[in-house]
């Protein structure tokens, strides 16, 4: 690696001397980085906040393996990914003959990524390192409880070779991300709550700077006729248990199609006994009352509690609701709280319907026959769709991660989520020594472009072949040596031709 500059107000240099490496050249710093952070597990789970309520084991498996696993990733498909790309000859339009077309991937320069509370390492960190595998300089700014998780892997990035410039930690308040918008960025890449990607969004409007925004949720699981009622209720509880709830693909409607009472009633009691198992969370003050205010209307609107609820409060335990219809605001609600309404639709054309009511098209599950499952999905507005599992298959480093709708736009992860962190740089080089393109055209040059439309865009190839005529009587009538030859086409036949075409 070419030694890289360093210093107070280096960082433009240093961010250019930095994407001006070999893509391989940096991805040997991130592999580096992986084979230090597998070594520092316990320091990694000791610096997340306490108040994700997860174990080391919840940490390690849902934070730091899908991480590194990203990092793998960028390793081994990076290089291929960002490559420049060699349009075809044979594909070229024959009018843009001698002319040859690149594309490229660029950095886009420095990158701020805002990171959740929720997953302060996963989460941020795969873009982070997306972002610097693109040549990127980074701003990160840390959700709440995160900085202490991101001041670890910008130490550990720092000892496996990136020039320190390239990474700038801010503190966690809102007002340090404000600071950080307002300083400006070639992109950013926010994750968090719907309420708040839209104040960002307002402020970046005003520079017109771009961003991918992955917001929260307010996710479905449909249940399906014939579909596994002890797998359901499996997958629900953990997608309710995971990290307190705090997931923004955690399950907060349950679709019940075909309007059979006694298998909701089944499903139902199966959940009720297995969430008594269930911890209770600690709720922020203001997730409290948001979740109180939502509960009380919807028990107002004729849903019904199932089992006891003193009160909502600090430490809160799984409320599950039934009889909840998609217009209710608690089936529209991103809150990381552990609340579940139970909605029961007739049929396929019910589901799309309580999918169309809810704001946040961010992810699906479906439980059932995979090709039913395979069918509904394809005719859903919806970032990702799984079928027969929830949240743990979208961990695959391979897989791009985004909302539609309100739950946002644009992606994270895999190879789509890395050219995000890139603009395009097109290329195009003309070889030869002709000049024509810049010739004024004249009349003649009617009957030559006519030529090409009719003989590149024909419906048979009888009328492309008198296309290819009219083509060369053009073409030799703007030869000035033969300006005196008669056309092989007249400005009839030519008419008639496309008379024929529009009559056919």
């Amino acid at each position: 690696m070419r030694k890289v500059p360093t210093g107070p107000g280096w960082d433009a240099k240093v961010q250019r001397a930095w994407a001006e490496e070999p893509v391989a050249e940096r991805l040997k710093v991130l592999r580096r980085f992986r084979f230090r952070m597998s070594h520092r597990t316990d320091d990694l789970c000791r610096a997340i906040d306490a108040g994700t309520a997860r174990t080391p084991a919840d940490v390690r498996a849902s934070e730091i393996l899908p991480l590194l696993g990203a990092c793998e990733f960028l390793e081994k498909n990076a290089k291929k990914i960002l490559g420049s790309r060699l349009l075809s000859a044979w594909t070229r339009p024959i009018w843009l003959w001698g002319v040859s077309s690149e594309i490229q991937r660029v950095p886009l320069g420095r990158v701020l990524v805002i990171g959740p509370s929720n997953y302060p390492l996963f989460l941020p960190g795969v873009q982070v390192l997306q972002a610097l595998a693109a040549g990127n300089a980074v701003t990160w700014k840390p959700g709440r409880g995160g900085r202490a998780v991101a001041k670890l892997v910008a130490e550990e990035l720092t000892a496996a070779g990136l020039p320190r410039e390239l990474l700038r930690l801010t503190e966690e308040s809102d007002e340090a991300g404000t600071a950080a918008v307002a300083a400006g960025a070639d992109k950013v890449f926010f994750t968090g709550s719907s309420e708040t990607g839209r104040a960002v969004l307002r402020s970046l409007a005003e520079t017109g700077t771009p961003s991918v925004m992955e917001l929260s949720g307010c996710s479905a699981v449909v249940v399906l006729p014939g579909s596994d009622l002890g797998r359901v209720t499996a997958a629900v509880v953990f997608g309710l248990r995971l990290n307190g709830s705090a997931t923004c693909m955690a399950p907060r409607r349950l679709l019940v199609v075909g309007r059979t009472t006694s298998r909701r009633e089944a499903l139902v009691n199966r959940l009720r006994e297995a969430l008594e198992d269930v911890h209770p969370v600690l709720l922020d003050p203001n997730v409290q009352e948001k979740l109180r205010t939502l509960v009380e209307e919807a028990l107002d609107a004729g849903a019904l509690l199932v089992g006891e609820l003193a009160s909502i409060g600090e430490a809160q335990g799984p409320i599950l609701i039934v009889l909840a219809r998609p217009e209710m605001r608690i089936a529209q609600a991103d809150i990381f709280a552990p609340v579940l309404s139970v909605i029961d639709v007739e049929d396929a054309a019910g589901v799309a319907a309580a999918q169309r009511a809810s704001p946040l098209a961010l992810s699906v599950s479906i439980f059932g026959d995979e090709q039913t499952a395979r069918r509904m999905a394809g005719r859903m507005t919806i970032g990702t769709a799984i079928v027969n599992d929830v949240i743990v298959p979208t961990a695959d480093p391979r897989i791009p991660f985004g909302g539609r709708r309100g739950a946002g736009f644009g992606v994270t992860r895999g190879a789509e989520g890395l050219l995000e962190m890139t603009a395009v740089k097109t290329v195009l080089v003309r070889r030869g020594r002709t000049r024509r393109q810049f010739e004024a055209t004249t009349e003649r040059h009617v009957w030559f472009f006519e030529g090409l439309i009719l003989a590149g865009h024909s419906a048979t190839w009888k009328e492309r072949l008198r296309g290819v005529r009219v083509l060369l009587g053009a073409a030799r009538r703007m030869d000035p040596e033969v300006l005196s030859a008669e056309p092989a086409t007249t400005e009839e036949e030519a008419n008639e031709m496309r008379e024929q075409n529009v009559d056919e």
